[in-house]
This record gives structure tokens, C-alpha cells and sequence, in this order.
């Protein structure tokens, strides 16, 4: 069979570019149904490409749609087949130059996603360490084959002298041998095994921020926690999960607001009650006497008008005994309360 004259691909149209081609070219209702099936940053992209697209030419368009159609013809050998008999086919269909072109590009996104998992799930600022002693187009590669948000946050912890190299050779990336990824990914693979707390498994770091949003006001902690859920949902969650607010005050049974009470002054407790919704109030005064309440709402109007940042220092005041409390096991953040349970 006598391989088809194809034109080689247009390298100066970018990935993106070349979908919103391929888009326009499939028409409106199939067009439709390949949005349903990307994810959202996907179609943001895909979005503002088609957004941007100046008027295309006859013969632009169809070598997109005829590039499509040999990556997609490619994938299907290889996984009908393996990759033998896809080579075997489309060297008969396209030459020697075109066939190794695709099948190095459909093996890439076939296979490197498992080569580079322990990558991907490994903590960006360690990865950003390993990556200060490799060469910059290694990096590049490997990028490439991480997520976005695990890319941008790797690529934000690197040295600022390397950056510019990397984005650069990341911007000019196109096909890579399948050989040559796999054996980065070995190496590095070897590399992260041979260094003890490479993982995301270690938490002493993420431990310590959220011990200091917990001295943070409550402003400053909101703000930090958004910034940090911006770049790194995950790490924003996990942070999350580690801190104690005052708000958890909610999550404690009453035999633990006893035991918080016995621990803390009355006028601390005032003072941290000014202000807050009822809600809060309530889980104290419900363990409190009649008499009692009403001194303390006595106590905190005899108070007046407080700044928030008392309000605030007298909070983590109590928050300080909470934690040192569910340290100890005496109460449960939670949500369980003590750790004795009791019976009447």
C-alpha cells in the first residue's frame, strides 16, 4: 500500500488553538457534545480560543481536522492492537516520518499518566527541591506531564533564575519520545525513593500552618486560608482539617463545654462571647445555672463596647485550651465530645 501524501502538522498553531479549529470545523451540535465530556478548566480554554479565533482558512482547517483524524485513526490501532501492529499499519498509511510521529504522540497520552504518579501525588515543594539539580528541559518534560495547578505550584517553588528557562522550553515542547519519558521517570522515581519524607504523607509542615492560623485574627486567617485554597485547594483543606477555631465550639458535647468552663475564666469567656452569634452563647449558657447566665450576660454588658482584637485574644485563648483539651483526649473536635462516655 503506497503511503498518502499528508502534509506534517502546523507547529505554530498551539494545542488550544488547533481544538477551536477542530471545534468550528465539527459544527455547533457536535462541537456541543465534546464540551460535555471536558473538564472546566478545559473549556475555559477552549472557551477563550474560539473567543479569539480570527478567520480561518480552507486549507488550515482541514489539516487540523486531517492532524485529528490521524492521532485518532493512531490511538485506535494502538489500542486495538498494541503498539506493533499500530506502527505496522501506519507506516503503511502515512511513511516511515509520519508513523513514528503519531505513535510516539498517542503513547505519550496513552502511558506517561502511570509513569509519573508517584510524581504527581509527591508534595510540589519537595518535587521543587529534587528538580534544583536536573537539567531544565527534564523539568520541562516533566511538567508537561503533571497537572496544571501541581505544575504552576512546582514551578512557583523553583528558584526565580530557573523559571524563565523552564517556560520557555516547556513553551516549545512538542512530541517527546516515549523512551525518553519513561526513563525520566525512572530516574526520578529512584530518586524520591532514595530520600526519606519525600511523600505528601508528611504533615509537620502543613501542621505548623494551621497552628499559625490559629493565632492569626480572624481576618488575616480567612485571607490566608483564600489565598492558599487559590493555588492549592487540597492543601487549603488539609489545613483546614488541622485547625481549631473557636467556632468548633459547636462540635463539643456538653460534658465537654464543662470541661472547657472549668478550665477558663469567667471573664475570658465573657469577653470571648461578646459579640459572637447565640448560637456559640448558647452551647455555654445551656451548661451554665440560671444564675449563672444571667451574671455572665451581666458581666459581658457591664463590658460595653470592646475591640475586636480582645474579643479575638480572649477566643484563642480558649481555643488554646480546646486543642490542649482534645490533645489530652478529655474532648473530641470531632464531633464525639469526651472521651469517657457517660450513662445515667
Amino acid at each position: 500500500m503506497t503511503a498518502l501524501a499528508i502534509r506534517p502538522p502546523d507547529s505554530s498553531l498551539s494545542s488550544a488553538r488547533k481544538a477551536a479549529i477542530l471545534c468550528l470545523s465539527l459544527g455547533e451540535e457536535a462541537a456541543t457534545e465534546l464540551f460535555k465530556h471536558l473538564d472546566e478548566e478545559e473549556v475555559q480554554i477552549l472557551s477563550k480560543e474560539l473567543a479569539l479565533l480570527p478567520d480561518v482558512k480552507s486549507h488550515v482547517s482541514d489539516n487540523v481536522v486531517e492532524e485529528f483524524h490521524q492521532l485518532l485513526t493512531a490511538r485506535n490501532y494502538v489500542t486495538m492492537g498494541g503498539v506493533d501492529y499500530a506502527k505496522r499499519l501506519l507506516l503503511r498509511s502515512f511513511g516511515p516520518e509520519q508513523a513514528k510521529r503519531l505513535t510516539d504522540k498517542v503513547m505519550l497520552s496513552l502511558e506517561t499518566p502511570a509513569s509519573f504518579e508517584t510524581l504527581q501525588k509527591t508534595d510540589p515543594q519537595q518535587l521543587a527541591k529534587l528538580f534544583q539539580s536536573e537539567h531544565p528541559q527534564t523539568i520541562a518534560v516533566v511538567l508537561a506531564h503533571l497537572d496544571t495547578a501541581t505544575a504552576s505550584t512546582v514551578l512557583q517553588q523553583l528558584p526565580e533564575s530557573m523559571r524563565g528557562d523552564i517556560v520557555l522550553r516547556l513553551a516549545a515542547l512538542q512530541t517527546v519520545s516515549q523512551d525518553v519519558v519513561k526513563r525520566i521517570a525512572h530516574v526520578l522515581n529512584q530518586k524520591l525513593s532514595a530520600v526519606s519524607g519525600m511523600g505528601r504523607s508528611n504533615v509537620g509542615g502543613v501542621r505548623a500552618v494551621a497552628d499559625i492560623c490559629n493565632r492569626l485574627d480572624r481576618e488575616t486567617m480567612r485571607l490566608m486560608l483564600e489565598q492558599i485554597e487559590g493555588g492549592n485547594p487540597e492543601l487549603s483543606l488539609e489545613i483546614r482539617n488541622l485547625m481549631v477555631t473557636f467556632e468548633d465550639i459547636l462540635l463539643i458535647d456538653d460534658v465537654g463545654i464543662r470541661e472547657i468552663m472549668q478550665r477558663v475564666d469567667k471573664k475570658v469567656l465573657a469577653l470571648a462571647l461578646k459579640g459572637t452569634v447565640e448560637e456559640l452563647q448558647n452551647r455555654f449558657f445551656s451548661n451554665m445555672s440560671s444564675r449563672a447566665v444571667e451574671m455572665m450576660k451581666e458581666e459581658m454588658d457591664f463590658m460595653g463596647q470592646v475591640k475586636l482584637k480582645d474579643v479575638t485574644g480572649a477566643q484563642r485563648e480558649i481555643v488554646e485550651v480546646m486543642r490542649l483539651l482534645d490533645e489530652q483526649g478529655v474532648i473530641s473536635l470531632g464531633g464525639g465530645g469526651g472521651a469517657d462516655e457517660y450513662v445515667s
